[in-house]
């Protein structure tokens, strides 16, 4: 990172490895924020288990109090009555066998799939298509639904994905940096309640071991977990 003006603002104010209440992270995020664009605010969590074991593995989604609308491409695969109602939620792809076989040919010009469990046994077929790219349509991830319209709005309305990667931590996007700072806190402590009701029962200690937080092109900030929990 170049030395610029802004970095030696951010090394005078902020001492390396302090831990900061999460009010006072996020005063910081703000100050410390571009003004030519609006920075996205992502929270990184260091969990407490043991990422290589699968019951150990946390994945999920969730609805955040305070989202921005995202402009998403959404597929369905559904047939009947399910086409039409996943047309009227604003899907801008649908379709059954016949969007199967255009994904098969590598045509993938969406950004997330939703399926209906009846088409989820031909779908299935397509899962070294998908899954490699993160499109596997999963009920832990409510894209795979009888009700398309309301997992169609979910993900229109700025529904977020969270799982702990190889090292056991969850990355997420929590909101933009032009929130309110409640609004940011009210983001950051309903996440944290949906990722506690998740412990494994096999993870024993300290459940979240470390907590940072940073925008786009700010500053990376520990945040005492206790001040978010």
């Amino acid at each position: 990172m170049k030395n610029t003006k802004k970095l030696k603002l951010i090394k005078q104010e902020i001492k390396e490895k302090t831990l900061h209440k999460l009010e006072e992270a996020l005063d910081i995020s703000k100050k410390f924020a571009s003004g030519n664009f609006d920075e996205s605010l992502d929270v990184s969590i260091i969990l407490g288990i043991d990422a290589k074991k699968s019951d150990q593995q946390i994945r999920g989604v969730t609805s955040l109090p305070k989202m921005p609308k995202k402009n998403v491409k959404i597929a369905v695969f559904a047939d009947g009555d399910d086409i039409d109602k996943a047309k009227a939620a604003g899907a801008e792809v649908v379709g059954g066998d016949e969007l199967i076989d255009s994904i098969k040919k590598g045509e993938l010009n969406f950004d997330k799939c939703i399926s209906t469990p009846k088409m989820m046994v031909k779908v299935s077929a397509l899962g070294q298509i998908l899954g490699p790219k993160g499109l596997m349509p999963n009920p832990k991830l409510g894209t795979v639904a009888n009700d398309v319209a309301t997992a169609i709005k979910n993900i229109k309305l700025g529904q977020v994905e969270y799982k702990t990667d190889k090292a056991g931590i969850i990355h997420v996007s929590i909101g933009k940096i032009s929130f309110s700072k409640d609004e940011l806190k009210k983001n950051i402590e309903f996440l944290v309640g949906e990722i506690k009701k998740k412990k494994p029962e096999t993870s024993k200690g300290i459940f979240i071991k470390r907590f940072f937080i940073n925008s786009t092109m700010g500053p990376g900030l520990q945040v005492d977990p206790t001040s978010v929990m």
